[in-house]
């Protein structure tokens, strides 16, 4: 399989160790729930590179399903492209409109892990709601940061795994911030409360809910939609 670059199994430990280690670099495990974070990325990062390098079977089951529809999706390195495959392209695959939006999605992430936990090491230190920051948009940046960066992937070497994967690990990741709000807010009372009215946990609103730490004793200025805020249940705080 050297010819199709497949076969290249020291390239899947090597690329799945170095992608593992960059991504617990930015968020700092600490917490069982935090290594759970991490495992369902690196065996995200696992069926991504098995299929790279290792076994094509995403190409090899396509490739006899629309392989006379799609005449450039073959079981080769290349092939591996679906989304470049689909539309057409014939040029670099790393340089097609798929693989650059992936180059955005995977840095933004990474940056989005990296910076959402230094505000929360930074709260932590003075036992203070993180709600500056990406915390302003969204409760929980870093999850969102790991799901950009696997949607990031996607759009470069989209796989029957990793597709079944993503949207189980969107569960996984949304059970365990349910988890993780339920001890924060034991510990933070009331100013938690204020703090979810204002802000969604994963898609963050066009601007951010609070001009003024609520652990600090700030209120936001009066709004127009304050009112309809004190009436979101839970499903709406969820989006």
């Amino acid at each position: 399989m050297a010819d199709t670059a497949y076969g290249l199994w020291p390239l899947v430990v090597l690329n799945t160790a170095l992608f593992a280690v960059f991504a617990a670099s930015f968020f700092h495990p600490r917490s069982g729930r935090d290594w759970r974070v991490l495992d369902g990325f690196t065996a995200f990062l696992v069926a991504l590179f098995t299929e790279m390098y290792g076994v094509p079977l995403t190409v090899y089951l396509l490739s006899g399903w629309l392989g006379t529809k799609v005449p450039g999706l073959q079981p080769t390195h290349e092939g591996g492209h679906l989304f470049n495959d689909l539309i057409g392209w014939s040029g670099d695959p790393h340089l097609s409109p798929f693989h650059l939006a992936s180059y955005a999605l995977i840095g933004g992430g990474f940056y989005l892990v990296a910076a959402a936990w230094r505000l929360l090491y930074d709260a932590s230190r003075t036992d203070r709601l993180a709600t500056t920051g990406a915390y302003a948009y969204v409760r929980h940046p870093q999850y969102d940061g790991f799901l950009l960066v696997m949607i990031g992937f996607l759009l470069q070497w989209p796989t029957i795994p990793t597709l079944v994967m993503f949207p189980i690990l969107v569960l996984v990741y949304r059970r365990l911030a349910r988890a993780e709000e339920g001890e924060v807010a034991a510990h933070f009372g009331p100013a938690w409360d204020r703090y979810v009215t204002r802000t969604p946990a994963f898609i963050p609103r066009r601007r951010p809910g609070w001009s003024t730490p609520p652990d600090l004793g700030g209120r936001p200025p009066p709004r127009l939609e304050d009112r309809q805020d004190q009436h979101l249940d839970d499903a709406s705080s969820w989006r």
